[in-house]
């Protein structure tokens, strides 16, 4: 409280005049990072799809730029921002043909996905000398791991095309039939 009280030039004690305790300031905090600013739903699209990746694309954007949300936001109170979030994903879905009595799983799924993405991508920081280093040390290690080492995983760096593609294996499966 005392390092947010210096940065917003103002005495600790003041802080409470606005909040009761750190916890409530990481609630704010994280609150604010999650805030959707895609366009206002007025017309709805038949893209359902599109709508979907735009929002969790935003979505993982907003917690990346800000890497300790994402590990935050599994012990915080869902807060208006995040709820907002969850029932335009819902709406949409459940406008694409997604049953009431799957909705939720497909939420959680999606949520999830987002979330191990996130989190991997923020900590899974080396360098491109650490990369292919380890892939070196992987090609040495060919008989015990050939499809890992012939498909090059430790080289691959495309965080957000993977991310796309392996929402998109999610959202096939929850595609009208």
């Amino acid at each position: 409280m005392r390092r947010l009280a210096d940065r917003l030039g103002s005495g600790v004690m003041s802080l409470y005049w606005h909040v009761d305790n750190k916890e409530d300031v990481f609630d704010l905090a994280l609150d604010a990072v999650l805030e959707y600013r895609g366009s206002p739903q007025t017309v709805q699209s038949q893209d359902w799809r599109g709508e979907v990746v735009h929002m969790l694309e935003d979505w993982r954007a907003s917690m990346l730029r800000h890497p300790w949300s994402a590990s935050l936001l599994p012990r915080r109170a869902l807060g208006p921002n995040i709820l907002s979030r969850l029932e335009l994903l819902s709406k949409t879905l459940s406008r694409a043909g997604v049953a009431d009595a799957d909705l939720n799983v497909a939420i959680w799924s999606l949520w999830n996905y987002v979330m191990g993405a996130t989190i991997t991508r923020a900590g899974f920081d080396l360098s491109d000398d650490d990369r292919a280093a380890a892939q070196k040390r992987l090609e040495h290690l060919s008989e015990r791991y050939p499809t890992i080492e012939r498909c090059r995983l430790l080289l691959d760096d495309d965080w957000d095309g993977a991310f796309r593609k392996g929402l998109g294996f999610l959202l096939d499966g929850l595609s009208p039939k």
